[in-house]
């Protein structure tokens, strides 16, 4: 089983997030484990993740993925880290210089700036589109 664990800030407080987090965390249990760190703030968040062997940033500017080719970099990555992957994104101030310079590599899920919240549903639905096209199953048309 493969583990994805998520390092952000701050506690989502809308409940139509809260359930559509909850609807992929659910598709996604057979497979993949998600565990959620939040922090604080990004003092908080910068202390947690400095501790970690290696993570993947998300960045509007970094390198953009079509849906096929964040499933293929999404099997690359599971088997360089024993099915283990950790991911980091920023709050409303982005992520701090420390974080971003001890990164492995940096992610898009768009150039459109999205809330860290929101984010947080369109990671989660990526990757459960990722597992489908690795499965070949008729979600992603």
């Amino acid at each position: 089983m493969f583990k994805v664990t998520i390092y952000t800030i701050g506690k989502v407080k809308e409940s139509w997030l809260v359930e559509g987090l909850d609807e992929y965390t659910t598709r996604l249990k057979n497979v993949m484990g998600i565990e959620w760190i939040l922090a604080k703030n990004l003092e908080e968040l910068t202390q947690k993740v400095e501790k970690l062997p290696s993570y993947t940033c998300l960045d509007p500017a970094a390198k953009l993925f079509t849906s096929e080719e964040l499933a293929l970099w999404l099997n690359k990555e599971f088997i360089k880290g024993g099915s283990r992957l950790n991911l980091v994104i920023g709050g409303a101030d982005g992520l701090s210089e420390k974080i971003r310079q001890k990164a492995d590599s940096f992610l898009s899920l768009s150039p459109l700036t999205f809330t860290h919240q929101m984010t947080r549903l369109i990671l989660l639905e990526q990757l459960y589109r990722a597992l489908e096209i690795q499965k070949g199953s008729a979600y992603h048309k």
